[in-house]
């Protein structure tokens, strides 16, 4: 039989559950110890905005994955390169992707997280304005009994009553630690369920909004969703657990564990990208020291690739000069150059290839 779900502070059978397990604080320790790493490492790189914006595809790609939307990493640049999306799933990557930075906006200006902003992000994902669900959601099924595991709030004004709940939760002043705080409003989310459909991903861009909110990072660099992929089967297994056996424990372990996971791998992202930017810059010193600039490198690493208007503009150059410098880089093989219409692309092969071994 369902249970009707419980507004938060976390409870099972009307009692408040223990959050602060002697287990649970163990493991939030070591999470708050690698995510202050990650965020030192964040604060000092050189580069930082190039490498964030790396990363986030990756983010976008894997998030969208555990929804059974699949792209490849040569579909999502190509896509970036010439707004034509061909592809429905890179479309759907990439919205993803523009939602979260819309979200990141939204927390600097505002400094809470809103059921308003939530609809916003949620809206940018699936390109429509349909909102909180005014109907019965879809149901958590068992996929080989059929048995109907899970069915989220049906009415709107329960959702509504629990979104608000969901936000008081999230914004207010309390002396619970914020990455158990983040296992509770992931869970509570998913199980809301307030939207027809993007409920999966708006719910990871909740966490890296709410990491951001809370000065835990500045920027959305926890790599969560791989941690998600990989080990989905459990995911889903301790999001059931609470609702049929009230075990917050280890749905709050689960997540503090994926924290160290992501950061430590997010960390070594970072510096992978660091370095090749480092050495992609020193060759062109090496090979083209008339043209070498750091504006130049920066800009080449921005995207993962390189139109010549993009060099005139940003560099304030003449359009042969851009050119000259694009065809240099190509000839010398830094870059890759491809004919796409009418343009000239200079593809950052070396970039694209990192990013699909990470």
């Amino acid at each position: 039989m369902n249970k009707k779900l419980e507004k938060l502070p976390p409870r099972w059978n009307n009692k408040l559950v223990n959050i602060e397990t002697v287990e649970i604080m163990r493991e939030v320790a070591k999470a708050n110890r690698r995510i202050a790493e990650l965020k030192g490492y964040s604060e000092i790189v050189p580069n930082k905005n190039i490498l964030i914006n790396a990363i986030t595809i990756n983010e976008a790609k894997e998030s969208s994955e555990i929804e059974n939307i699949i792209t490849t990493h040569d579909e999502l640049f190509q896509s970036l390169s010439n707004k034509n999306y061909s592809s429905s799933s890179a479309k759907e990557v990439l919205n993803y992707k523009d939602a979260l930075w819309r979200g990141i906006t939204l927390i600097r200006e505002n400094g809470i997280l809103t059921t308003n902003m939530i609809v916003e992000i949620q809206s940018i994902i699936e390109e429509n304005n349909a909102g909180i669900r005014t109907q019965g959601g879809t149901v958590l099924m068992n996929d080989k009994t059929g048995e109907i595991i899970y069915r989220p709030p049906g009415t709107e004004e329960e959702l509504r009553e629990l979104l608000w709940n969901l936000e008081q939760f999230i914004n207010i002043d309390d002396d619970i630690d914020p990455l158990i705080k983040l296992a509770v409003i992931h869970y509570q989310f998913e199980s809301i369920h307030p939207f027809y459909d993007g409920n999966g991903r708006t719910g990871r861009i909740i966490n890296e909004l709410y990491l951001v909110m809370k000065d835990l990072l500045d920027s959305p660099i926890l790599y969560l969703s791989k941690y998600v992929l990989e080990t989905k089967s459990e995911y889903y297994r301790l999001l059931n657990e609470i609702h049929t056996q009230g075990n917050w424990e280890d749905w709050i372990i689960y997540i503090l564990k994926g924290i160290q996971n992501t950061s430590d791998r997010s960390l070594r992202i970072l510096k992978e990208l660091n370095k090749l930017i480092e050495e992609t810059s020193i060759e062109i010193k090496e090979k083209l020291p008339k043209i070498h600039s750091k504006e130049l490198v920066n800009l080449i690493f921005t995207e993962f690739y390189t139109r010549i208007s993009s060099v005139e503009n940003e560099l304030n150059v003449t359009r042969k000069t851009a050119s000259n410098y694009l065809n240099e880089l190509a000839e010398t093989n830094i870059l890759t150059v491809e004919v796409r219409g009418k343009d000239k692309i200079f593809i950052n092969r070396r970039l694209i290839e990192l990013m699909k071994r990470l």
